[in-house]
């Protein structure tokens, strides 16, 4: 009976002797052919970068005699060596001047060395013999080829040894570009999140499951293989995945789903093998996909190239890596995506992508407490009220809100205060929502009048209105592509839209381009996005909610994300319908076209005063607004007075003040007046 070591590496054949490893024979003869192939390129290569020609021994003892030789001549056993002067005869202009002449001659021939002399005499050339051993003829080949060989090594046979270590032909190409976090590396835990305590309940079985499987065991339960988290840009569904993380303390493989498509295909489908290799091999742990809908949308004709595109390729692998799961593998698969529409059913299905997760933008108190945690790292000050900036941050994701602490810091720091102020804040979040206050703009003293009534009707509506926001202040300085805003504070977060709140919102939207029409005798340009907003939200009460009495609770609208190409998509209602489509969006815009025209008749008067008031302090806050529309008059400082009170406490030199005088006041509402 053969011996079963002799089928091993290192083992002994049948005749007894030992054995070669095929693996060692296959590497043996790998180096023998990448030496062979550098010998022959260092061969090409020496001759590519010998810049000399070769000449008869005639021709070199006509240049010797001409004088024609420049330098040293070096006499070698075999040749002779020398460089021409310019302007040789017979030389031309892109030819080599350096020469060499093959030429055999013996040490003790005085019959050369007495011609040479004769032939140089009454010149400045000189000659040396060399007289060297074989190394040192062959030393300059072999430092060239030295240098080849390392660069065929880094080039070559390092991308041959990833590819044997599990990436295919194509080298490192085939390896996942994973980022692993863990304890040593990042510690985020459930502390670090909120705005989100549902999605945070239902992982906690998971965080269960990789600190503690056998329990889940004990009854035969099965935990689910993947988890998908939906929700909108920025809701915080990269730092909940890492807090699973944090704090079942398990390794974290973090990777994009771009990350596995490349200009090669079966380089993504070899990186989703490489990856779950190393995650089985560092289990427990969690794999976080983000953005998988880069690779992992719907399959078919019309969604790919065809049967062999990269994508698809990446996402059939992704799919059976997922299947090829056993109970006791405590690997979690979490993926990320905004996109829940466009994913292939196959990823959603039970045993995969079996959990869907909702990670939904924070409501007032979820932005609250996204609040605290981002303001416990930064300098605040006594008057900063957290809940008033939640209030006036609707809609607003957890990336948003930390990016609005962090321009206030900014704006904080410029202006060398010791703490963050609720105007910094303020200001903050007007600059992440609408841009940045362009107070250096130059406007027309006659668009400035027009853009002080139309924000004028918006705020006089807004004010006077019961089903509206309340309002909050009210500003001309323009402010990313706005002249003007009017600033709302919603006193709740809004998830259901009545038809009382829709006509509001429609008379507000409308307040500015007939208080245009009404007291500047004119239409402008500047109501266009409010025109554009009225009109959505009135297709939106007829084709969506059902609010037209004439159509009824029927969706017009249909389905505008249709998937397949074969689904029909537009409008799905006859003509006549559409008539009555277009009317009853007319009668909602007329209707609070006319209620707002009311509204505007009846306060002529505030609506004066309260575009006088913008013309003079350019920014006021809601209770300023009462004020004038009451009849009123504030006590505060203009724009100019503030410029000359901040000159007159300058000296002469403009360096240092010239009085101890106390600090202007801040106006009330947190509304600083801002200079154009």
């Amino acid at each position: 009976m053969n011996d079963p070591k002799s089928d091993k590496p290192g083992g002994r054949g049948p005749n007894g002797s030992p054995q070669m490893p095929s693996r060692f024979s296959h590497s043996l003869m790998t180096w023998v052919l990448v030496i062979g192939v550098g010998l022959f390129l260092t061969m090409i290569l020496y001759k590519a970068l010998d810049k000399r020609k070769t000449i008869s021994p005639q021709e070199f003892w006509n240049y010797a005699s001409n004088g024609q030789i420049k330098g040293t001549i070096l006499i070698w056993e075999k040749q002779i060596e020398g460089e021409l002067r310019e302007g040789t005869p017979g030389l031309k202009a892109d030819e080599p001047r350096r020469f060499r002449v093959h030429y055999a001659y013996s040490a003790a021939d005085d019959n050369f060395d007495k011609r040479l002399q004769e032939a140089l005499a009454g010149h400045d050339t000189k000659y040396r013999y060399e007289f060297s051993g074989w190394w040192e003829a062959f030393l300059p080949h072999l430092l060239i080829m030295g240098v080849l060989f390392i660069a065929v090594w880094f080039l070559l046979l390092r991308r041959l040894g990833a590819a044997a270590s599990g990436g295919g032909f194509l080298g490192s190409f085939g390896r996942s570009r994973h980022r692993v976090l863990n304890r040593e590396t990042a510690k985020v835990t459930f502390r670090d999140v909120a705005g989100i305590e549902e999605a945070k309940e239902e992982v906690q079985e998971i965080i269960e499951f990789l600190k503690n499987p056998r329990r889940f065991q004990r009854l035969g339960g099965r935990i689910p293989r993947g988890m998908l988290l939906v929700g909108e840009p920025g809701c915080g569904k990269t730092l909940l995945a890492k807090a699973i993380a944090g704090e079942a303390d398990v390794p974290f493989f973090s990777i994009s789903g771009s990350d596995f498509v490349e200009m090669f295909v079966g380089v993504g489908a070899s990186r989703v093998r490489d990856l779950f290799k190393q995650a089985k091999d560092n289990s427990p742990c969690i794999i976080f996909l983000d953005e998988i809908d880069a690779v992992g949308r719907r399959r078919g004709v019309g969604f790919t190239s065809g049967g062999h595109d990269e994508r698809e390729q990446t996402l059939n692998a992704i799919l059976v890596e997922m299947d090829g799961f056993e109970t006791s593998d405590q690997i979690i698969v979490i993926a990320a995506t905004n996109r829940m529409d466009v994913l292939d059913p196959a990823l959603t299905r039970p045993g995969r992508f079996d959990r869907q997760i909702n990670v939904p933008l924070p409501d007032l108190v979820g932005r609250v407490e996204i609040l605290k945690i981002y303001a416990e790292k930064v300098k605040c000050g006594p008057d900063v009220d957290l809940n008033r900036i939640a209030r006036g941050t609707p809609m607003f994701s957890g990336a948003d809100l930390e990016a609005l602490v962090n321009e206030a810091a900014i704006a904080a720091t410029m202006a060398n205060k010791d703490y963050i102020e609720l105007a910094d804040l303020e200001e903050a979040r007007d600059k992440v929502r609408w841009g940045r206050a362009r107070k250096s703009r130059v406007i027309d003293e006659h668009d400035k009048e027009i853009t002080a009534y139309h924000e004028a009707g918006h705020a006089l509506v807004q004010l006077l209105l019961p089903d509206t926001d309340p309002l909050h202040k009210v500003s001309i300085i323009p402010r990313g592509t706005m002249g003007g805003a009017t600033f709302s504070l919603p006193e709740k977060d809004r998830f259901l839209f009545t038809r009382k709140y829709c006509n509001g919102l429609l008379c507000t939207l409308f307040g500015g381009r007939l208080a245009e029409e009404i007291f500047c005798d004119d239409v402008s340009s500047g109501a266009q996005n409010d025109i554009a907003h009225a009109t959505e939200i009135a297709k939106k009460m007829v084709l969506d909610w059902g609010m037209s009495d004439r159509l009824g609770p029927i969706n017009y609208a249909g389905d505008d994300r249709a998937m397949m190409p074969l689904e029909v998509s537009g409008r799905q209602y006859s003509d006549r319908t559409g008539e009555v489509i277009d009317e009853e969006v007319k009668r909602l815009i007329d209707e609070a076209y006319e209620v707002t025209r009311t509204l505007l008749e009846k306060n002529r008067e505030g609506i004066e005063r309260l575009a006088a008031a913008l013309l003079k302090y350019e920014t006021l806050s809601a209770d300023e607004v009462r004020q004038i529309i009451d009849g009123q008059t504030l006590d505060k400082p203009t724009v100019g007075d503030l410029l000359d009170r901040e000159q007159a406490r300058m000296a002469p030199d403009g360096s240092k003040p010239a009085t101890d005088s106390p600090p202007l006041p801040a106006p009330p509402g947190g509304a600083l007046p801002e200079a154009t």
